[in-house]
């Protein structure tokens, strides 16, 4: 029964953006199988968090990746860049797809993204940070969006942004070198971008109520699969451990007629990832890398490559669990477990029998058990994240514990469970509160308010500490890029002035920042990528030089 309504609720209607109504959710209340958001007075449990609050909380996170976007611009050149770049502007497209299809490794689409910001030479380098940052921002706000509305939830104003920001800005810059995870292009569309865009092939799926928007979710599956295929191994082994999940949760976690569909879109899916995959394994270029590093089938799946792949992802998780900026994403989850509430659509819609009734999951025996489908995540995360190390290991061998631009294909997914976690974490604060409301009046129903509200103001706290814990070493960061671009332009300048001149032969001083690899590394012992860099500035060599021009 709906709770009687205070004789304030006309002013509460009237305030924009004010505290939630307890008509509302009383009225979704026999949908979603709980009692209403209200104590026995009319008042919301949560009408005493300041929702008008959630943009301005979501500008920290928003401010810091606008920062992190700025810092964009002190990106130059550095490793394989040196050796894309000559390709892309002398032979184009072409010209870079035959280079990895037939000599480097076979990722094609990885081809397509190089050629994507190397047209446009230093200047592409300098923008791929604001573009790649703003789409994988934008993505994962499309992704909770529709995640919440193929559930019936709904989120007051700016909560989904500042869940979206909080996991975007934690899953860049959470790391021990944001330059090569998020700032290097050549890295970061392999292994940063690459987890994003497949939660991009997700959105069709949750936003399709109609059979041609099921049509159309099936040829992204099938695209986007054969897509990620050819564009990183490791994110690829991941979306399969995902899909594979799904299909063997599905006759439990979905219900009706959406879980047949869920499970032919998943199929297509892991149809379009296999071609991909097949077309990546069987090509010239990945012949040649498994070769150079010795990583034929018996070398990788061997008992001691597995058992050296254990430790290093025991390494990893030893590293990532033990940062505490993860916890940003987890106190985001929180403010979202706390403040979302049932749609009251998706009741009439059920009691009308119409279009779309019974399509909100996760649902059934196993749907209404969301600790089961968490901790079936993180069990898909484990068993990703070691395979992802078992594929990476010939390539860094014990380094790639200490190389986490290569661990953004698995932390993504990481991520957003601990959002989920954290969602989960709210609504059980929020069910004790109704407990509490349900059992007494007066003081106990005051503390089970006041523990919602204090609840809410810490994951807040939790939040903002995150965005400052995370911009002290990006000011870092920052610091150390703007001396290397200062350094690198005076060196560009010098050696195209050379150049210019007909010099043939000219020296060259590294200029490396957060170890990018550069031409006379380790005090001139390594040449790589020398010839590179002698292509790009159209000399015939370079030679080792300790003092800048």
């Amino acid at each position: 029964m709906a709770a009687e309504t205070p004789k304030t609720t006309d002013d509460e209607r009237q305030r924009g953006g004010g505290p939630i109504r307890p008509d509302d959710d009383a009225e979704a209340a026999p949908d979603a199988g709980t009692a209403p958001d209200s104590d026995r007075t009319g008042r919301c449990v949560t009408n005493r968090i300041p929702v008008r609050a959630l943009p301005l909380l979501a500008l920290l996170p928003l401010a810091l990746l606008g920062l992190a976007f700025w810092i964009g611009r002190l990106v130059r050149p550095g490793a394989d860049d040196w050796c894309f770049l000559p390709v892309v502007r002398d032979e184009g497209a072409a010209g870079m797809i035959a280079k990895f299809y037939l000599q480097d490794n076979g990722r094609v689409a990885n081809s397509l993204l190089v050629v994507a910001y190397g047209a446009f030479g230093v200047a592409g380098h300098q923008w791929f940070a604001l573009v790649s940052g703003v789409v994988m921002l934008g993505v994962l706000w499309a992704l909770v969006a529709s995640a919440l509305g193929r559930a019936r939830l709904t989120a007051p104003r700016g909560l989904v942004l500042l869940v979206a920001a909080m996991a975007t800005a934690v899953f860049l810059l959470a790391t021990s070198n944001t330059y090569k995870v998020f700032y290097w292009p050549a890295s970061s569309v392999s292994h940063t971008v690459s987890p994003v865009l497949a939660c991009a092939a997700v959105i069709p799926l949750l936003r399709a109520r109609t059979r041609r928007g099921r049509g159309l979710a099936l040829g992204v599956a099938l695209v986007a699969g054969v897509f990620i295929g050819t564009l990183s191994e490791e994110t690829a082994v991941v979306v399969l451990v995902l899909l594979a999940a799904v299909l063997l949760l599905s006759h439990r976690a979905v219900p009706g007629p959406a879980r047949t569909r869920t499970r032919v879109w998943c199929g297509v899916a892991v149809a379009g990832v296999v071609i991909g995959a097949a077309i990546l394994y069987l090509s010239p270029g990945a012949r040649t890398r498994r070769e150079r590093f010795g990583a034929d089938s018996t070398t990788i799946l061997g008992p001691q490559a597995l058992g050296d792949a254990l430790r290093s992802f025991g390494d990893i998780l030893g590293t990532v669990l033990t940062t505490w900026q993860y916890l940003g994403a987890v106190a985001a989850g929180v403010l979202l477990g706390l403040l979302v509430r049932r749609d009251g659509r998706g009741a009439e819609e059920r009691e009308r029998g119409g279009q779309g009734a019974g399509d909100a999951w996760p649902d059934g025996p196993l749907g209404r058990r969301p600790l089961v489908l968490l901790l079936v995540g993180f069990l898909a995360f484990l068993i990703a994240g070691y395979l992802c190390t078992v594929v990476a290991l010939p390539a860094f061998g014990g380094n790639v514990a200490n190389a986490p631009r290569v661990w953004g294909d698995f932390l993504l997914l990481y991520v957003l469970l601990l959002v989920c976690a954290g969602a989960l974490l709210g609504r059980a604060l929020l069910g004790r509160a109704r407990r509490s409301r349900r059992r007494a009046t007066g003081a106990r129903t005051a503390t089970g308010v006041r523990t919602v509200t204090v609840s809410a103001a810490v994951a807040a706290a939790l939040c903002a500490l995150t965005c400052v814990g995370l911009a002290v070493p990006l000011f870092r960061l920052e610091q150390q890029m703007d001396v290397r671009a200062q350094r690198w332009d005076r060196q560009d300048r010098s050696l195209r002035e050379g150049a210019a001149r007909g010099a043939r032969v000219l020296p060259y001083t590294p200029v490396s920042v957060s170890g990018m690899g550069e031409p006379f590394g380790g005090n001139g012992k390594r040449l790589w990528p020398g010839q590179c860099v002698a292509r790009y500035y159209h000399l015939e060599k370079i030679t080792y030089s300790t003092r800048l021009p």
